[in-house]
């Protein structure tokens, strides 16, 4: 079932989403304060009924209400759906929530929630004659009652319903595991069902590991190699092709279970796990074909930062380099979220001027905002990390200085700080070499 966002909510690894109506408040007093939503999935995959063969189960079409004001109670749902869209495409059971007159339902929600959960379950079976292919909509709107006042939904939310035939794939991954010990080995359970209506002929199973976890040698189906780009591989990716037939409702498993050795150096690793049905088929719903395995480990990792000094007279260009290393003993890698792993401010020294920035450095106000005249010249200046450092790994950014003023020593501060908010990383132990100094000096 694939979803699309009107207002995005980012659900995990493997995240949902839903479709959201804004709504439009009866009273001046609330239209300030609050919001209906109406959760609906933007398109929807019904199996088609095999020649001769019995009805598949039908497909779920999950509904609900809900809002933005935490301080408002908002209740008396009437959510609104229109299957006139359907003829000759699904037939639709309603809920008993539900009262249908002819092609249109009135479903009640007494009490609206703040986050989005299905309250309104309809099931959709392909109807007689329709073949895949075939599509249709269902379209939805909505009103509440809040504060005294009304809130209702616009039109224009609506589901795009279509007529498939194939095998879907569905991959329920494992609970995450926390607390792992390098050097321990765990469990990477996996389970997949064929929910679809035509059996798969072979699964494909592609697995990516961390550089912490070590999944060993899967299957004789698989091969293994090193993915990513660096001084180590962050990732091994393992491909497997099985012939296995898997027909509607029958499930698919690795012929030994799949465990992950945790390597001296583990942290916060994972294991994404996608499948595929093989002979080139495509699967009904993609979206449910991935899952991610987290394993976290009882670890750390001493990030640092070394100053340097540096010395010229009036009118001389130096290199100043700032230093970050990893002292380990853990790797840190964001390569699920893209982040750096910390960022490297640096205030310039009094003095001063930055003629020419390494990669991956922006210019800042000596206050912290963005410095709007070009990358040299500014204040104080904050530089990316990568999205992964291995133990030990060093970073260097040699910055070029020209120096205005041959005084006494003066002093830039070089500090070490998470890529998002303020305090220590979550990770490093040791914060006494989370700060070092730039010193500029004239020349002898």
């Amino acid at each position: 079932m694939r979803t699309s966002v009107s207002r995005a909510v980012r659900l995990g690894a493997c995240a949902a989403t839903a479709a959201l109506v804004t709504a439009g408040l009866a009273t001046p007093a609330s239209a300030a304060s609050d919001t209906l939503w109406i959760q609906a999935p933007s398109e929807l995959t019904v199996l088609a009924a095999p020649a001769g063969g019995p009805k598949p189960a039908a497909t779920t079409l999950a509904l609900g209400l809900y809002h933005d004001n935490e301080r408002y109670r908002v209740t008396d749902g009437r959510l609104t759906v229109d299957v006139s869209g359907l003829a000759g495409v699904a037939d639709v059971t309603w809920p008993a929530n539900c009262a249908p007159a002819g092609t249109t339902a009135v479903c009640t929600v007494p009490e609206i929630p703040t986050s989005a959960t299905d309250q309104v379950v309809l099931g959709l079976h392909a109807a007689d004659g329709a073949a895949a292919g075939a599509s249709g909509r269902v379209t939805y709107s909505a009103k509440a009652t809040s504060n005294g006042g009304g809130l209702t939904a616009p039109g224009g939310s609506e589901t795009a319903v279509t007529i498939g035939s194939g095998p879907d794939l569905v991959l329920t991954g494992p609970a995450p595991v926390e607390g792992a010990r390098p050097g321990s080995t765990v469990p990477v359970p996996f389970t997949v069902v064929n929910r679809g209506n035509e059996a798969a002929q072979g699964v494909r199973v592609t697995l990516y590991a961390t550089r912490g976890l070590d999944l060993g040698t899967v299957a004789p189906q698989c091969t293994a190699a090193p993915a990513g780009e660096g001084p180590v591989a962050p990732v091994t990716k393992v491909d497997c092709a099985f012939p296995d037939v898997v027909a509607p409702g029958g499930s698919f498993a690795l012929p030994a279970p799949l465990r992950a050795t945790v390597a001296r150096y583990a942290l916060n690793e994972r294991v994404d796990i996608t499948v595929e049905p093989g002979d080139g088929a495509t699967d009904l719903a993609p979206e449910t074909n991935g899952a991610v395995a987290a394993v976290a480990a009882v670890n750390t990792a001493d990030f640092a930062v070394r100053g340097t000094r540096v010395s010229g007279a009036a009118g001389e260009t130096v290199t100043a380099t700032l230093t970050f290393r990893n002292r380990g003993p853990a790797w840190i890698a964001n390569l699920g979220s893209g982040d750096p792993v910390g960022l490297v401010d640096f205030v310039v020294p009094q003095g001063a001027t930055v003629t020419g920035v390494p990669e991956n450095c922006s210019g800042r106000t000596l206050s912290g905002g963005w410095y709007e005249n070009g990358p040299a010249g500014a204040p104080r200046y904050v530089c990316n990390l990568p999205i992964w450092v291995a133990e030990k790994q060093t970073v260097t950014f040699p910055f070029q200085l020209r120096i205005d003023t041959a005084g006494p020593r003066a002093t830039g501060a070089i500090t070490l700080k998470p890529p998002y908010g303020a305090g220590p990383l979550p990770f490093d132990p040791n914060t006494a070499n989370n700060q070092a100094n730039l010193v500029l000096t004239p020349a002898a």
